[in-house]
């Protein structure tokens, strides 16, 4: 097949999933905002429902609700018939994806559906369809033809399917006033998660893990100390615990290149002072950004009184998968 040919079909494609998409907008509509309406008012959850590819949406589907902030899960019409029909409650909202709306799993359980009393909505490509006139509220996701050059296999009718769940899923979501912060704790895995919700105090080191020294210590007592601890860099405090300042592995060349005495320099008139430090409960992320934005490598974490409570650097966050 020559090449020109092959990206011909691509573009084909793309071009005519694109049309099935746009052909959606005027059909979000008052039967549009009736199944948000629908679903906003669900005191159970939302449950979608699919056969075949339509079944492969629809689990997406469910699965972008529920991590959206509305509960929802996929229910496979074929086994509903066999017994998981009792995951369904009174107080849930059926949303049922069929390209034909003749789909037999799904029409056979539509009367006990209804039984239960509980909303359905169908997502089907044929409003005039068995499946969409059962349906409290239909919407349509009709496309004028499928991507599939045969235009037999589910194409641009699974995509639109899926635009349009995305679609309620997002509207969902803004009248929900879902936020960042929401999204992050349903996935605390991912690295949005770690980000929103990972504090300093989460992964900084404490204890003896913090390397410190006091201002009269000299240069090749503080290099031992780094060395012990071994992130780039140490504390310096006095009596009262109360940060003086920083010495790092960039001030450590430095004073190398100016030939200093390792046992006789004090590293308090070594150190940096007026150092950056952070609070423990400060999110990793702004740590994160405090470094980049001042381009340093670590930070002393201080409480309200300057005291000393940890210490990071960028190989901290790295492990966290913040940085």
């Amino acid at each position: 097949m020559p090449e020109n040919h092959i990206r011909e079909m691509g573009i084909a494609v793309i071009q005519t999933e694109a049309k099935s998409i746009s052909d959606l907008v005027p059909r979000i509509d008052k039967q549009f905002v009736k199944a948000c309406q629908l679903m906003l008012a669900c005191k159970g959850r939302i449950v979608v429902t699919g056969m075949g590819k339509s079944g492969h949406i629809a689990n997406k589907i469910a699965a972008t609700l529920a991590s959206t902030g509305t509960p929802a899960f996929f229910m496979h019409p074929g086994e509903a018939s066999h017994g998981d029909l009792g995951m369904i409650t009174p107080h849930d909202v059926v949303v049922a994806l069929s390209n034909s709306g003749s789909t037999e799993e799904i029409l056979s359980i539509v009367p006990l559906i209804k039984r239960l009393g509980v909303p359905l909505i169908s997502m089907t490509g044929t409003p005039q369809s068995e499946l969409a006139q059962e349906s409290d509220i239909h919407l349509d996701v009709s496309v004028e033809k499928e991507a599939c050059p045969l235009g037999l296999a589910p194409t641009a009718s699974t995509t639109a399917s899926l635009a349009m769940g995305d679609a309620l899923a997002v509207a969902l979501l803004d009248r929900r006033g879902f936020t960042e912060q929401d999204f992050a704790k349903s996935h605390p895995g991912g690295r949005l998660g770690r980000r929103l919700l990972l504090h300093i105090q989460d992964i900084m080191q404490t204890g003896d893990d913090i390397p410190v020294v006091p201002a009269d210590a000299t240069l090749s007592q503080t290099v031992l100390e780094m060395s012990r601890v071994g992130i780039g860099m140490t504390a310096i405090t006095n009596s009262a615990n109360e940060v003086l300042g920083i010495f790092t592995d960039g001030d450590l060349r430095r004073v190398i290149d100016d030939k200093l005495d390792l046992h006789e320099s004090l590293i308090g008139d070594l150190m940096t002072r007026n150092c950056t430090t952070v609070k423990a409960n400060v999110l990793a992320a702004e740590g994160l950004e405090i470094m980049q934005r001042k381009r340093i490598s670590a930070l002393l974490v201080t409480d309200e009184d300057n005291q000393l409570v940890g210490a990071l650097n960028m190989h901290s966050l790295l492990r966290a998968g913040v940085a």
